[in-house]
C-alpha cells in the first residue's frame, strides 16, 4: 500500500507535480505518493502519460488526480493550482518540474525557441510558484521545491538558453525563500546528468557518454531523485530554505563534459 509510505513522510500532505506525465516528473510523483502525499500530476499535451502515471499510483494504494494546464501560459498555471485546491482541499507541496529544452548555438536561437524554454523553466516556475504561495498562505504554511539543472553551474555546447534558464530558476528559488519565510520554504534541487527518454533523443548513447564524467560512474535514475525531494518538501528539511541541492553523482566537483559529438540538437524540435 503507498499510503502507509516509507516512513509516511508526507502522509495526509497535498502535491502538485507539475509535467508528470514520464521521465522525472513521473518518478517524483510516484515516490512521493509513496510516501504519504496525495499527488496531483499535471501535463500539457501527454495526457495518456499522466493517467498512466496516476493509474500507477492508484494500483499501489496512493490517491492521484490529472490536471491538463500549460504552465507557461499564466492562467493556468493559476488554474493547475486552484483546480489542485478543488479536488484535494488542499495544497502543501509545490513542485516546479515541468521543462523544456532548445539546444543549439547561441548566434543560432530564435526568439520562439526562447520563449519555449524561458516559458516554461521560468515563468511557469514563477506564477505557479505565486498561486501556490497564496493558498499555502492561507493553510499555514507549505513548501515548494524546484527541478534546476546542474547546467545552472556547468557549461556546455549548446546549452544556452536552457543554462539561463535554470540559473534563473535558482535565482527565483532564493528570492522566493526569503519573501516567503518563515511560513513557506523554497528548495531546489540540480540533477546531473538523469536517464530519461529526453537524453535519450539527443544522444543514443546518453548513459555511456555522460556516464563517463561522472565520479560515481553512472548517469542518475528518476528514482534517485525522489529521496532528496521528499526530503525538500517535508518537514524533515523544516529549516532548510533558500538552497540548491546538487544530486548528480560528484559531476559539478569534477566539471568534465562529453565532446557532444553524439548530440541531436534538432531531437527537441523532432519531439514537439
Amino acid at each position: 500500500m503507498i499510503s502507509g509510505g516509507v516512513g509516511a513522510t508526507l502522509k495526509d500532505k497535498v502535491v502538485v507535480v507539475s509535467g508528470g506525465s514520464k521521465g522525472i516528473g513521473r518518478g517524483l510523483a510516484i515516490g512521493l505518493a509513496r510516501h504519504g502525499a496525495a499527488v496531483a500530476v499535471n501535463y500539457k499535451n501527454d495526457q495518456p502519460g499522466a493517467e498512466e502515471t496516476a493509474r500507477m499510483i492508484r494500483e499501489a494504494g496512493g490517491q492521484a488526480v490529472v490536471i491538463g494546464a500549460d504552465v507557461s501560459v499564466t492562467s493556468q498555471a493559476a488554474r493547475l493550482i486552484d483546480e489542485t485546491v478543488e479536488r484535494l482541499g488542499r495544497i502543501d507541496v509545490l513542485v516546479n518540474n515541468a521543462g523544456r529544452s532548445r539546444f543549439n548555438w547561441a548566434l543560432e536561437i530564435t526568439l520562439e525557441d526562447w520563449e519555449d524554454v524561458v516559458g516554461t523553466n521560468l515563468r511557469g516556475a514563477f506564477f505557479a510558484s505565486q498561486a501556490a504561495a497564496h493558498h499555502m498562505q492561507a493553510g499555514g504554511g507549505g513548501s515548494i521545491v524546484n527541478v534546476s539543472s546542474c547546467a545552472a553551474t556547468l557549461t556546455a555546447l549548446y546549452h544556452s538558453i536552457y543554462t539561463m534558464s535554470k540559473a534563473g530558476l535558482e535565482g527565483l528559488t532564493k528570492q522566493l525563500a526569503l519573501e516567503l519565510a518563515p511560513a513557506i520554504r523554497v528548495n531546489a534541487i540540480a540533477p546531473g546528468p538523469t536517464n530519461v527518454e529526453r537524453a535519450r533523443d539527443y544522444d543514443p548513447n546518453f548513459e555511456q557518454t555522460w556516464g563517463a564524467v561522472v565520479p560515481m560512474g553512472r548517469v542518475a535514475q528518476p528514482e534517485d531523485l525522489v529521496g532528496p525531494v521528499v526530503f525538500l518538501a517535508s518537514d524533515q528539511s523544516r529549516y532548510v530554505t533558500g538552497h540548491v541541492l546538487h544530486v548528480d553523482g560528484g559531476w559539478t566537483i569534477q566539471g568534465k563534459t562529453p565532446s557532444m559529438q553524439d548530440f541531436d540538437v534538432t531531437a527537441d524540435r523532432k519531439r514537439g
